[in-house]
């Protein structure tokens, strides 16, 4: 079993595609990685050797921030706006879409089961 940076990879997939389960490490930063240690994306993680796994590691410790590390670089970069007083900062802070969209009608992912407000 491949375990690198604290996660277990699963062991049918192709390499390319088992490398994204690392928070961090999508499609593209995962072929950019197989390619500078040239190990083929057709390859499945239990054919990998303990080298080649040991040199993806190597690879996306020098590299890449990934898991623990970036997890917390975001929640930093939130409580940041939110400590500034921005505006996406406000709206993170009462929990409402950041990006601009509407909330007049959708939006109930971000503000959660509707509260009925005057029923008699």
């Amino acid at each position: 079993m491949a375990r690198i940076a604290g996660v277990d990879l699963p062991k049918k997939k192709r390499v390319e595609y088992a490398l994204t389960y690392i928070y961090g490490i999508g499609l593209k930063s995962s072929r950019d990685i197989l390619d500078a240690v040239n190990i083929s994306f057709d390859k499945r993680v239990n054919d990998l050797s303990e080298d080649e796994v040991s040199r993806i590691a190597k690879k996306i410790q020098e590299n890449y921030m990934v898991e623990g590390d970036l997890r917390k670089k975001v929640t930093m970069d939130i409580k940041a706006l939110m400590d500034l007083g921005s505006y996406r900062g406000l709206r993170h802070r009462r929990g409402l879409p950041v990006r601009g969209q509407t909330t007049k009608n959708n939006a109930r992912t971000r503000k959660g089961k509707k509260k009925t407000v005057g029923s008699k």
